[in-house]
């Protein structure tokens, strides 16, 4: 498959699926969690609070791995393996722009001090499942 094929498929992928695993490094181990994401092309973007385990552990170390895609729908189900550098992110356009009424349980709106934004962007796609194909791998 081509990049361009490749990319196109990553982003149906994404605009389908918004729950995905994000994994950090926390003593040398893998540390992972379940987080809503939303994205630009292929830039990542997931909200959080400043005061998380994950932003001490993307300040200590910034790769990330994240997962999502998969419907639970079946063995042959697509999704992506997604390798990226993650960042912290106080845009106060941004994070109007992702506040969604759901982040009200965890933040007084979209200009609470705690409410960040985490920006990853992808080093590395991999779509996986895809109608029994051997992954295909988009370099970024």
């Amino acid at each position: 498959m081509d990049q361009q094929e490749m990319k196109e498929k990553a982003l149906k992928i994404l605009d389908k699926n918004k729950l995905g695993t994000m994994a950090t490094v926390q003593y040398n181990k893998p540390h992972s969690r379940y987080m809503t994401f939303f994205h630009d092309e292929l830039n990542l973007y997931t909200a959080t609070s400043k005061e998380t385990h994950k932003v001490e552990e993307i300040e200590k170390n910034p790769y990330v791995h994240i997962l999502i895609g998969y419907e639970g729908e079946g063995l042959g189900d697509s999704f992506l393996e997604i390798e990226g550098k993650a960042s912290i992110n106080e845009s106060n356009d941004l994070k109007r722009k992702l506040w969604n009424e759901e982040f009200e349980h965890w933040f007084k709106g979209p200009d609470d001090p705690n409410y960040i934004i985490l920006s990853i962007a992808p080093t590395q796609i991999r779509l996986m499942n895809n109608e029994g194909k051997k992954p295909d791998c988009l370099e970024l």
